[in-house]
């Protein structure tokens, strides 16, 4: 069974990834971030490096969606099938031209007819990691990345708060796979017994998917 976990950046979604992997006893693919190169220049100067950081993260989520679909029971830490949703974005931001986001898709289309040639299609579940957006924010300056922070990028509130809002429209229209939201304000994974709730929702929908097998089984 592959797991994908979604969510915006300082929600708890990689914290959460981990858990899960540790929980079921299986592999955990995380987001290219620390070894990011054009992560920081995208931050830097987001016009200039907009459209690099979207095919440096589709290239690595296309190579790890096509290896978690090809082996069992993985879990990934944000996936291709949410990568357009940053690069339209960037678009409607003018930090991508309509003619980089229209190459962008005609290669995403390009990758997402290749994994259904493969004899895994899609993922088994999405995990979608919420909380409200101030919480968002004071979870991204306690994490303390220099580029991430409102303080000497103030511009950057206003993108945080477009992408939670498109997040939950996204999440809404996801349809690849059965899905579940967590609420990761009402559970914060820093207390041992959100832990427990959280992992115990996940196996619920577990059972849902797999009715006939148990959750060691299943995944």
């Amino acid at each position: 069974m592959v797991i994908i976990t979604a969510g915006m950046i300082g929600v708890g979604k990689t914290t959460l990834t981990g858990m899960l992997a540790d929980h079921l006893g299986t592999k955990a693919f995380f987001e290219p971030v620390g070894d990011n190169p054009v992560l920081p220049l995208y931050y830097s100067d987001p016009k200039q490096y907009g459209f690099l950081l979207q095919i440096y993260f589709l290239n690595k989520r296309f190579a790890m969606i096509k290896q978690a679909l090809a082996d069992d029971n993985n879990i990934l830490d944000r996936s291709i099938y949410e990568d357009a949703l940053f690069t339209k974005e960037n678009n409607a931001e003018g930090n991508i031209s309509d003619t980089e986001l229209s190459v962008y898709l005609k290669l995403l289309d390009n990758m997402m007819s290749e994994l259904d040639q493969l004899p895994k299609k899609a993922p088994d579940l999405l995990v979608y990691a919420n909380s409200d957006f101030e919480t968002i924010l004071y979870r991204i300056k306690k994490r303390g990345r220099d580029y991430e922070q409102i303080d000497s990028h103030p511009e950057l509130e206003s993108y945080y708060y477009k992408m939670w809002s498109a997040y939950q429209k996204w999440f809404d229209e996801y349809d690849v796979s059965p899905k579940i939201k967590i609420d990761l304000q009402k559970y914060n994974l820093e207390d041992p017994k959100n832990v427990e709730t959280v992992l115990g929702q996940v196996d619920d929908a577990l059972s849902q998917i797999r009715p006939t097998d148990s959750i060691s089984n299943a995944i």
